[in-house]
């Protein structure tokens, strides 16, 4: 005991030491005075124990009992902040009284006991709290109360990558509810050989007894939807360098009146793939069609130019919108200006024509360009996946930016109009009807990431109006007019920082805010909203925060480093939301997980990218070829790894479009996969972690979803986000469920691509159906 003493007393006189340094470099930036006060008395105590002097351990108590009131000044009733800040005091205080004995005289041992029992008695309650789910937000009595729909278990297709090309996400089926959903049980899972290649995020299509699933290379199968047996398979052979992706597939059926008895196609599955083709196959055989483009293939590098590779392919699902295949396409990130266009098209679905070309920055260009011209290069990109009203002929297509993302001084002026935009084109002869802008001169990298869903909202007279929301990587959503794109509820401009950027850029005074609605996980960071495990990360994180630039939201990326809240992977991302309509209530998952990010001078960028690492994809350090500048970006952690700000770091929010209010929200999934420098530390604490993917709503009462940073597909009562069941995968998910009702034999499905979760090296080519367990 005696040597632990003295290994205590060393330990007790380095994290003195640590503490009253930091903290004094902390007071220095502006900072905290507590981690510097808190250190000295450290020091203090190791010094009065090593004299032999029991007040050294009464300190370090003191320490432990005014921290919680400073504790709860910093952090109020937060429970994640109080633990950061409490719970290393109270280890340190038990630690002094139960080895004081043997340093010091004037405690007895039974005495230094007692209060190490009590210190782990308190450690041990708020460990334990830490199980238990916090920030938790419960329906207010202004919400409406939830009312599940009568539902509908005819089987009914899913033949959109949002189900419907309305974007809902919303199945009518209420066979698995409320009551029943703890009787879920596997009923059938397939492998889709990706080979361990790319992300799998796909959410496959149902067309009556087949499921239509992709895999990063672009393979598709035709699954028996009770069995999960394949029908066929078609392997287009496709490539790419890096992002291998397929999201989605797109499905047509030739009208009746038009079918040829026998005939390939008159159902077809609709792909574009990782190296630019668009294909039509067979969707009873898997067979080309051929009279579509050559043999069943389109080549998507028509028009556009030079295309380097990897530089322009599709990792979204296509829109089929009545006979026409809409896409747009992703383009690396900050690797130069002028990459290949973000033209938008349709080609005709039957033939594979093309009908129709957008080209923002060349309107004149209906179809392809004229002899020896492209697409206008560089202009703001469709990465994501459309929506489209059939009524009103209208396709809603979400814009990315003008690539590089964080430098604008040298983009052109197309580029100002559309960064970032909501814009509605017509169907039939593709040109632009309205547009709305949610960043102005982005050089954030906010681009739309999702596809806009189309709803019907209360007009406050007794009637609906046509909406569309258009959800935000700022965590902002807009609601819109579908019909003239003005907003229905309130947009303001309000004045944002215009100092420390690049001295070339010319930024924009004022960015809409869509203060008529809530915004989910966007909160301005403060120096006491910081946070780590303990309170040695959640220091370092402050001195970050003190040394780093911010001033708020839109705080100009320049050539030191910026703190971006949200990052660039989100607030909201490209999951989009799911919609109980009878209910009127959206579902939605966030991220919340600020970025840094820095410009470097040209002439310095080659030795700074030798240190770090680029991926290649634009989400590491880029050499934005072309601008005086490279950049670099990345997650903002802790040493240990963690996010700098306080948990939950994603959430699962219903918000009810009657009141336009949040109706609930929940921390998205627990830190069991998860833990400090890497290491998973395979304990459940419901955090709520960043997430991917997106929700699913059915007329059960359920809201389904699997993008978690824990490997489970949980299902939430749809009223007040309480979980109902959970069951545990082989690894993460990144794709968005679906469900489905087979004709076959009436059972209702939930299904799931289970890929692997966002930034974890387990990685999986599962899809994985679900249904009741058989009554005995």
């Amino acid at each position: 005991m005696n040597i632990l003493a003295r290994l205590y007393l060393l330990v007790l006189a380095l994290i003195g030491l640590g503490l009253a340094a930091a903290g004094a470099w902390l007071i220095g930036l502006g900072g905290s005075p507590y981690y510097c006060i808190a250190g000295i008395a450290y020091l203090v105590s190791a010094f009065l124990l090593m004299r032999g002097r029991a007040a050294g351990a009464w300190l370090a108590v003191l320490v432990a009992i005014l921290s919680a009131p400073w504790a709860w000044w910093e952090a109020g009733n937060d429970f994640w902040g109080l633990f950061s800040r409490l719970m290393s005091p109270i280890a340190l205080a038990g630690f002094a009284l139960l080895f004081a004995p043997w340093l010091a005289g004037g405690i007895r041992r039974a005495t230094g006991a007692g209060g190490a029992v009590l210190a782990a008695i308190l450690f041990a309650v708020g460990f334990g709290m830490a199980f238990v789910p916090h920030g938790i937000v419960s329906p207010s009595p202004e919400i409406a109360a939830y009312t599940p729909a009568k539902g509908d278990n005819a089987p009914s297709d899913w033949t959109s990558y949002g189900r419907t090309t309305e974007g809902l996400r919303y199945s009518p089926f209420d066979q698995i509810n409320r009551d029943n959903v703890g009787q879920l049980e596997l009923a059938w899972t397939y492998r889709t050989d990706n080979n361990g290649i790319g992300l799998d995020q796909n959410t496959p299509l149902q067309i009556g007894n087949l499921i239509y699933s992709c895999n990063t290379s672009n393979v598709i199968a035709a699954l028996d939807a009770d069995t999960g047996k394949p029908a066929w398979k078609f392997d287009p052979k496709a490539s790419a360098p890096f992002w291998q992706r397929c999201r989605g597939l797109g499905y047509y059926k030739v009208p009746q009146a038009e079918e040829v008895a026998g005939k390939l196609c008159n159902e077809r599955i609709i792909e574009t793939t990782i190296d630019a083709r668009l294909l039509a196959i067979d969707a009873k055989t898997g067979e080309p069609c051929s009279e579509f483009g050559d043999n069943g293939t389109v080549a998507l590098s028509q028009g556009m130019g030079e295309v380097k590779s990897g530089f322009y392919f599709q990792t979204s699902a296509p829109l089929v919108a009545r006979n026409l295949i809409v896409i747009g396409g992703w383009v690396v990130d900050n690797q130069e200006v002028g990459e290949p266009s973000g033209v938008i098209r349709a080609f005709n679905v039957v033939t594979g024509a093309l009908e129709w070309a957008w080209d923002l920055g060349n309107p004149s260009i209906t179809k392809l360009p004229p002899e020896g011209e492209t697409y206008t290069r560089g202009t703001p990109n469709m990465w994501t996946t459309a929506a489209f009203d059939d009524k009103l002929g209208l396709i809603y297509a979400p814009l990315g930016n003008t690539t590089p993302d964080y430098y604008g001084a040298n983009r052109p002026a197309f580029s100002d109009e559309y960064n970032a935009t909501l814009v509605a084109l017509d169907v039939t002869t593709g040109r632009e009807r309205w547009k709305f802008q949610t960043v102005h001169h982005d050089i954030w990298d906010y681009d739309l990431p999702s596809q806009p869903a189309l709803l019907d909202v209360p007009d406050g007279k007794g009637g609906t109006v046509p909406a569309v929301l258009q959800t935000t990587k700022r965590g902002q959503l807009f609601l819109l007019d579908r019909e003239t794109g003005e907003p229905l509820a309130e947009v303001q401009e309000k004045p944002v920082p215009q100092t420390g950027g690049a001295p070339e850029e010319k930024l924009s005074p004022t960015q809409p805010y869509s203060v008529g609605m809530p915004t989910i996980g966007a909160e301005r960071l403060t120096e006491r909203s910081m946070w780590g495990l303990t309170m040695f990360d959640q220091l370092a994180c402050r001195i970050q925060f003190r040394k780093l630039r911010y001033e708020g939201d839109f705080t100009p990326v320049g050539l030191g480093y910026t703190i971006e809240q949200p990052g660039n992977i989100g607030g909201l991302n490209w999951g989009s939301v799911s919609v109980d309509v009878p209910n009127n209530r959206v579902f939605m998952n966030d991220v919340r997980a600020p970025s840094i990010f820095s410009l470097v001078p040209r002439e310095d960028y080659p030795e700074f990218a030798k240190k770090a690492h680029a991926d290649g994809t634009g989400h590491g350090p880029s050499p934005q070829q072309g601008t005086p500048y490279g950049m670099a970006t990345e997650m903002w952690t802790s040493p240990l790894g963690v996010p700098c700000v306080h948990p939950p770091f994603g959430t699962i929010t219903a918000v009810d479009m009657t009141t336009r209010k949040v109706a609930w929200q929940v921390p998205a999934g627990t830190a069991e996969q998860l833990g400090p420098l890497g290491f998973k530390s395979h304990l459940p604490m419901p955090m709520g972690l960043p997430t991917y993917a997106g929700t699913s709503a059915s007329a059960g009462g359920l809201v389904f979803f699997a993008g978690f940073q824990d490997y489970y597909l949980r299902a939430y009562d749809a009223a007040d986000g309480r979980e109902l069941w959970k069951y545990p995968l082989p690894v993460g998910s990144s794709a968005t469920p679906m469900t489905y009702v087979s004709p076959a034999t009436g059972k209702q499905y939930v299904l799931i691509s289970v890929g692997g979760a966002p930034y974890s090296a387990d990685k999986g080519d599962y899809v994985m159906a679900f249904t009741l367990k058989e009554k005995s």
